[in-house]
Parts: C-alpha cells; structure tokens; sequence
C-alpha cells in the first residue's frame, strides 16, 4: 500500500473524504465518462436493435466485457513481475478497480439487465456479480483498515510475525510475575495469563480500537491502589506487556480480514476465467 500512496496527490480544494477514496482524479473522471458512453450505447440499442445477448449489440457488449475482464489479470501479472518494471502498480491497481465495475457493467448491459435463464450463463451472471463486490469489498477494506489501525495503536507488527513476537511477550509477561509478590501473581494467573497464550481475534477492534484496549486494561487499575510503590511499577509493567498483546490482537484481527478477502476474491476469479473460456468457446463454434 505504501508504493501506491506515493502517486495519490493531495487536493486542497477537495473534501477529505473524497481524497480518501479517490486516489486519481483523471480515472474517477474517465470511469464516469466510459459509464456515460455505455449507457448512451444502450440506449440507441433499445432504440434502434434489438435488446438480446445473441444480437449483434449484445455480442460487443459481452465481447467489450470479455476482453475487459482478461485485462484485469495485467494487475495480478504486474504484482508477480515487479524486478521487470512493467510500468508503475498504480495504474495497474486503478484499471483493476475501475475496470472491474465497467466490466459488471457491460455484463449487465449484455443480458439486458435481466437475470439469465440458463444454467451456465446464470453461473457466468453470479460469479461476475461475486468478483466485483468482492473487489469493491477489497477496496474498502484496503481504505478502512489502515485507518483503523492507525487510530490508536502505538505498535506495528507484521501478520507473519505475529506468534513469534506474541510467544516472546509471554516468556516477559512471566519472567516478570515471577519477580512479584502474590496479589500480582494471583491477578496475573486470573485475568492475564490466558490472553498471552496465542493470538486473538476479537469483533470489537472493527468498530472502535481505543475502546476495546480501555476496557481490558482498566481491570489493572483497582489492584493498582492497593499495592505499595515498588509493587505498583512492577504492575504498570505488566499492563504495558499486556496493552502490547491487545495491540496485536487488533493487528492480528484486522490484518487477518485482508487476507481472508483473498480467498473470496481470487479463487472465484479464477473460476470465472474458466467458465468464461467455456462460454466464449460454446458461442464461436455452435
């Protein structure tokens, strides 16, 4: 994400939000326009022709929608081949996300905005339908996320390193409830210990990450009051190490949504791709 912020430029006279979503501009504009063009299209073809997938109107819409989704794999290809410099990801990235809702689209515009009958070309509908609001889903996330993340958290961690640096969290978690006396001992083993075992996944980092790590933290805070000075530094250390493994938990949580839309997204692309050469093949030769 960091490669491609670097081309995102700041408008001064635009709103923040519109800044957030919109990285270019020109490709908003253009995309607009292109939807203006295909609309107008359709609308001489209701006019003019007949409104049929098998019409020759329908056969440009379905064959501009064909070519367009092939083209869309040029930013999985660019991302595989970044040591050959095929030009910058960016605008890879904004033809894959503004390409892919023309090409829905298209799809739309070439069974006439209807839904088909057959099992194949309904199976061709579905799946389109599924790529591109799983790849608009990829967006937000993409946008959101990062937000999230930064709203509060004062650690970054890479989701690959996770278990590691949240096993050597408990070894210093435990290494220092050795050095205290019971009452820290006791509160460690009943409200700490458990959630320094491995990662945790938890709802509420999606809606409010400051709120989910005050209310962990702040059942250290009666115990506090009880304890004599050394003690009480002792314990402070203790909900830093604590307050460490809810940060990565919020990492671990969110990070792991971006990679789970992986699986929605790329796997029924694939599947798409097929089904598409199939139904490409069945219209050329029968």
């Amino acid at each position: 994400m960091k490669k491609t912020a670097i081309y995102q430029r700041k408008r001064l006279h635009s709103s923040r939000g519109f800044n957030k979503w919109v990285q270019s501009p020109r490709w908003f504009v253009g995309f607009w326009i292109a939807v203006g063009v295909c609309l107008v299209l359709y609308a001489l073809n209701a006019l003019f022709g007949r409104i049929h997938p098998g019409s020759t109107w329908g056969l440009g819409y379905g064959i501009a929608a064909a070519v367009l989704f092939v083209g869309l794999f040029t930013y999985a290809i660019r991302r595989r081949t970044m040591r050959l410099r095929p030009g910058r990801t960016w605008y890879y990235l904004q033809f894959h996300v503004y390409g892919g809702t023309l090409f829905m689209l298209l799809v739309f515009m070439h069974v006439g905005f209807g839904v088909p009958h057959g099992v194949h070309t309904w199976w061709l509908w579905a799946l389109s339908m599924w790529v591109v609001a799983s790849g608009l889903l990829g967006v937000v996330l993409q946008k959101w996320i990062p937000t999230l993340l930064n709203s509060g958290l004062s650690v970054e961690v890479h989701y690959d390193r996770i278990p590691e640096l949240v096993e050597r969290i408990k070894q210093q978690a435990e290494t220092l409830v050795d050095s205290c006396e019971a009452p820290i001992r006791a509160f460690y083993r009943k409200n700490v210990a458990a959630a320094l075992v491995m990662p945790e996944t938890r709802l509420i980092y999606y809606l409010d990450i400051t709120g989910g790590l005050r209310a962990r933290t702040k059942q250290f805070d009666h115990l506090h009051a009880l304890l004599p000075a050394e003690e009480q530094q002792k314990l402070d250390a203790l909900q830093a190490i604590y307050r460490t493994k809810l940060e990565i938990d919020a990492h671990y949580t969110l990070q792991k949504a971006l990679r789970w839309w992986l699986y929605l997204h790329v796997p029924v692309s694939i599947l798409l791709i097929a089904l598409l050469i199939v139904h490409l093949y069945a219209v050329l030769y029968y």
